[in-house]
């Protein structure tokens, strides 16, 4: 090779060499991959019209990569159910798509189609492929069992005076992995939200639960609940963005919800979701404010995801087996069929304790096989039965 030849070449291999690498670890390229899996995105839940869906598509499927079809009126119709996941997969999102028991049944009803959801599952999953990432169902299973009691899925026989933590335990769990049990043979993964009872609802087989950051309650709390139940039985958990106030504008601020969007992905979510109903303007309670929100949190997803920093467990507690205490307040209560107990003040301020010390660096256990394996990972393990300084 010419030697004057030779030089410029191998500087110029230098420069380029030099210039991947910078672009490698400053994500300078604005299509830079994230550094894990990742979705972050939006749930329909406020129409049942499909040119609503392909609306709020196109809104947003420029910085979103995950959109959840929660109008359970719309999937009582087959052929727009299919239309508007067509729409979707065709603009290159993956999406969930919620079912309610009423699509257990096929139907005869004037506008609704005669189908089975099982089939459509079964269908879906052949034609939409990864995109397809499964079906939300059972909304709010244990928050629903805390704050409405007997009415839930605990069986009633089980309800007596002398009924235990234990056995109200073993008839929630049992009752709710009937839905695991079957829509995991038609679905690849089973979701559902929640702001309670996260543990018992993985130890139902849930694939994932979406923590709800609702109003002004701790997301901290929250964090360390599902975050702890999703390591304990080796699953992934998401975050699900709900409301702040019980009147419009529902939603909290576009900067709040770019510091929560924040904070999950850097808590260790693998999913992050904004929930928009009723429809108060045209995309339900998402506006401007929002959608600029979400444009920004997935530019910096893709440019600079370490500026969201790591909110990495560090510390963990261990609550009493079984103990389905709701932790909003001293005296909340166990299962929505007990009152407080003489442990509830306590385990309360703990975790009230720990929060503050550790931020979302904290997650919380229960006393359970799943658990002992996992204490060595933490510098600090606290335990209910302890005393937290």
């Amino acid at each position: 090779m010419n030697r004057k030849l030779a030089i410029p070449l191998a500087t110029g291999l230098i420069v380029v060499v030099v210039l991947s690498l910078f672009l490698a670890f400053t994500g300078f390229s604005n299509n830079q991959t994230p550094r894990r899996e990742f979705y972050v995105g939006v749930e329909y839940a406020y129409g049942n019209q499909v040119s609503e869906v392909e609306a709020l598509v196109d809104r947003v499927k420029d910085y979103t990569n995950l959109f959840i079809v929660g109008s359970v009126e719309l999937t009582f119709n087959r052929t727009a159910l299919t239309e508007a996941c067509d729409y979707i997969a065709e603009a290159k999102l993956n999406f969930i798509v919620l079912f309610t028991s009423s699509n257990m049944y096929k139907y005869a009803h004037s506008g609704i189609e005669n189908y089975t959801v099982f089939d459509w599952m079964t269908d879906a999953t052949k034609k939409y492929g990864d995109q397809f990432l499964g079906v939300y169902r059972y909304d709010e299973p244990g928050g629903h069992q805390l704050d409405n009691g007997p009415s839930q899925i605990i069986n009633s026989s089980v309800i007596n005076p002398n009924t235990t933590y234990a056995e109200v335990s073993q008839s929630y769990v049992g009752n709710l992995s009937v839905f695991p049990y079957y829509y995991l043979n038609y679905a690849p993964k089973l979701y559902t939200a929640d702001y309670s009872l996260y543990w018992f609802d993985y130890k139902a087989n849930y694939s994932t639960v979406f923590a709800e950051f609702v109003g002004n309650e701790s997301r901290q709390r929250h964090i360390a609940l599902c975050r702890g139940a999703a390591e304990a039985f080796d699953q992934n958990w998401g975050a699900i963005v709900t409301w702040k106030y019980n009147q419009a504008p529902f939603l909290e601020s576009g900067d709040e919800l770019y510091n929560d969007l924040a904070l999950a992905y850097s808590s260790g979510a693998m999913y992050a979701v904004v929930f928009s109903y009723p429809q108060l303007e045209d995309f339900g309670t998402l506006t401007q404010d929002h959608f600029d929100a979400l444009r920004r949190f997935w530019n910096t997803l893709h440019t600079n995801p370490d500026s969201f920093g790591s909110n990495m467990a560090t510390a963990a507690y261990v609550l009493p087996t079984d103990y389905g205490f709701g932790f909003r307040h001293p005296d909340d209560s166990i299962w929505g069929l007990f009152p407080a107990d003489a442990l509830s003040p306590k385990i309360y301020q703990d975790i009230e304790t720990l929060t503050a010390r550790y931020g979302a660096h904290l997650n919380i256990f229960y006393n359970e096989p799943e658990t002992a394996a996992l204490l060595s990972n933490y510098q600090a393990v606290y335990y209910f039965n302890q005393t937290v300084s």
